[in-house]
C-alpha cells in the first residue's frame, strides 16, 4: 500500500470508528429515521453547493439508476437498519458483524465484473482480523431480539453493494457529486418520516453535538476521504476498514466511556491490524 493509501486507510478507520458510540447516544431521544434525515440533510447541504458549482448535475448523464442504487445500498438502507439494530444491541457486538462486509464485498464482487483477486494471504488476512475482532468485543454475541440481527445482516450487504455499484457503474462521477446527491435524494425520501417522527422537545445538547459530528464529520468529510481510499487501494480491500472501526470504538469506550480495557481488546487491536495489512496488500505481478 502506497503512503497515500496508508493515510486514507488510518484516517478512515478512526472516523467510522467513533460513530457506534455516537449513533447510541443519538437513538436515545430521537427515532432512526429522524437520525438517517439529519445526518443526510446535513451532509447534503454541506455538499450540494459544491456538486452545484462544479456542475456535477451534468456528469451524471444516465447513470441516475446506479447513483440512486448506490444511494440505497450505501447510505439510505443501512444507515436505517444500524440505528435501529443500536437501540437493541451493543455497539460492540455492531462492529462485529459490520466486519464481515469484506468477506460479502469478495464474494460479490464477481458479479459486478470486478476481477481483483485478494490471494491465500489476502485471505488469510481476512481471518486473522475477524478473529481480532472477536477478541476485541469479547464475544458479546448477546441480543434482545431476531430482528436486530437480520437488520445488521442487511447493514452488512449493504456497505458491501455500495463500493461494488460505485466500482462497476459510476467511475468517472466526481465523488463529491455522488455523496452529495446520493445525500440529498436520502434526505427527501426521509423527511416525511422525520416529520412525522419529530421529537416534541429539543433534544439534549449531547444528542445535538453526536448528530453533528455524524453529519459533518462522518459524512460529509468520510465519504470524500472513503472514494478517494476506493481509488487507491479498490473497492474490496477499502471494505477492509471495517476490521479497524470496532478496534477504535472500543478504544474511544475506554476514554470517552471509561469502559474497562482487557487483555483481549490488546490482543485483538494488534490482530486487527496484521490482518488489514495482510488483506490490503497488492499482490506482486507473476513473472514471465
Amino acid at each position: 500500500m502506497t503512503r497515500r493509501g496508508i493515510l486514507l486507510f488510518a484516517s478512515m478507520c478512526l472516523i467510522w470508528g467513533i460513530p457506534y458510540f455516537l449513533i447510541r447516544i443519538a437513538v436515545s431521544e430521537i427515532s432512526p429515521a429522524m437520525l438517517v434525515f439529519a445526518r443526510t440533510g446535513i451532509g447534503a447541504l454541506i455538499l450540494m453547493p459544491v456538486v452545484l458549482a462544479r456542475g456535477g448535475l451534468r456528469g451524471i448523464g444516465r447513470r441516475w439508476v446506479a447513483l440512486l442504487a448506490f444511494m440505497a445500498a450505501e447510505v439510505g438502507g443501512p444507515w436505517f437498519f444500524l440505528f435501529s439494530a443500536e437501540q437493541r444491541i451493543s455497539s460492540s457486538l455492531a462492529g462485529l458483524l459490520i466486519s464481515c462486509v469484506p468477506l460479502i464485498g469478495i464474494l460479490i464482487a464477481p458479479l459486478f465484473g470486478n476481477r481483483e483477486k485478494i490471494g491465500p494471504v489476502g485471505l488469510g488476512g481476512l481471518a486473522l482480523g475477524l478473529v481480532g475482532v472477536a477478541a476485541i468485543v469479547g464475544l458479546d454475541f448477546h441480543a434482545s431480539d431476531a430482528t436486530a440481527l437480520l437488520e445488521m445482516a442487511l447493514v452488512a450487504l449493504g456497505y458491501a453493494l455500495g463500493p461494488a455499484i460505485l466500482g462497476r457503474w459510476l467511475t468517472g462521477v466526481p465523488a463529491v457529486s455522488v455523496i452529495g446527491i446520493s445525500l440529498a435524494a436520502c434526505a427527501v425520501l426521509y423527511a416525511p418520516l422525520a416529520a412525522a417522527q419529530w421529537p416534541h422537545a429539543v433534544p439534549s445538547a449531547g444528542v445535538l453535538v453526536s448528530v453533528g459530528v455524524l453529519a459533518v464529520v462522518c459524512t460529509a468529510a468520510a465519504f470524500l476521504l472513503f472514494f478517494a481510499l476506493i481509488e487507491e487501494i479498490g473497492p474490496v480491500r477499502a471494505t477492509v476498514i471495517t476490521y479497524v472501526n470496532p478496534a477504535v470504538a472500543a478504544l474511544a469506550g475506554v476514554a470517552v466511556l471509561q469502559e474497562t480495557f482487557t487483555p483481549g481488546m490488546g490482543i485483538g487491536f494488534v490482530l486487527v491490524l496484521a490482518g488489514s495489512v495482510l488483506a490490503t496488500r497488492r499482490r506482486a505481478p507473476a513473472r514471465t
